[in-house]
């Protein structure tokens, strides 16, 4: 598919989102499809619903900077939702050859050093690049060389040891769809949506909606580890300056019972290295 038809695709998909009173628009009779009108759109955006009908249709490659931010006005779009707007409004500009991901000798020495606190790190795609033995011993999610995605989205294991609320996976999906935005032609990236999407109808429900955010934040996550019971765990996403690598850390309440387990854990995992 052409950039153009990423836009128009776009645009169609976040039309269908919005009803007519989310907008102050009167909904009186009959609508046969989902959501605002294209004619309804293009009165928001202050342009011709002939020159929206094109957009959404691919036909038109290289909409202005005004015209685009009128649609995120009139679409209702939040701020990495018209950042994303206005990358497919862009022209594709040439994408040079990416190099294997590599996690720096002082970011290893680092979460390798952190013996009670689970860390690792993953790359662009979702790939856990390296992980301390905490993290192992926490969730085999987190062992180097396992896509996170394909985990979570493909693992029928997944759910029960790493449980995630629908505003988690929903994040993880926008993060996705925000970076195949940003280079729609990267083949890896174009393969693990194919397979993502082939594989689970929760990730194609998700990835309809359009959705995108940036990777960073952090939150608060609930494990039911086999031997150490639930752990209600927070985590931060922290980026690695100058890569595209996202440094996760869990870490427990002092004094709970979430942090006794975690340290009883990694006894363990050291007794039986």
């Amino acid at each position: 598919m052409t950039k153009a038809g990423r836009l128009g695709e776009y645009l169609r998909a976040r039309r269908e989102l919005i009803g007519p009173a989310d907008v102050g628009l009167p909904g009186h009779g009959r609508r046969r499809v989902p959501g605002l009108r294209r004619e309804e759109v293009a009165l928001l955006a202050g342009i011709s619903a002939d020159y929206y009908l094109r957009l959404e249709q691919g036909r038109d490659r290289h909409p202005s900077d005004q015209v685009l931010d009128a649609l995120a006005r009139a679409l209702l779009l939040d701020a990495d939702a018209t950042a994303h707007l206005h990358r497919l409004g862009r022209p594709v500009p040439m994408r040079p050859a990416r190099r294997p991901e590599q996690v720096s000798t002082g970011i290893r020495q680092l979460v390798a050093s952190w013996s009670e606190t689970p860390a690792f790190v993953y790359g662009r795609y979702a790939d856990v690049l390296f992980a301390n033995r905490a993290a192992t011993a926490l969730s085999p999610i987190f062992t180097a060389g396992t896509n996170v995605l394909r985990a979570v989205f493909l693992d029928p294991a997944a759910p029960a040891a790493y449980p995630l609320n629908e505003t988690v996976v929903s994040n993880a999906v926008a993060g996705l769809r925000s970076l195949v935005a940003a280079d729609p032609d990267d083949p890896r990236l174009t393969d693990l949506v194919d397979e993502l999407s082939s594989g689970s109808d929760r990730f194609r429900r998700l990835w309809a909606r359009y959705d995108v955010a940036v990777r960073s934040g952090g939150g608060l996550r609930t494990f039911h580890h086999p031997r150490a019971g639930e752990l209600r765990l927070r985590y931060e996403k922290l980026a690695v300056t100058g890569t595209s690598q996202m440094l996760v850390v869990y870490h427990a309440e002092p004094g709970s019972g979430s942090a006794a387990a975690l340290r009883a854990l990694a006894r363990v995992d050291d007794t039986n290295a």
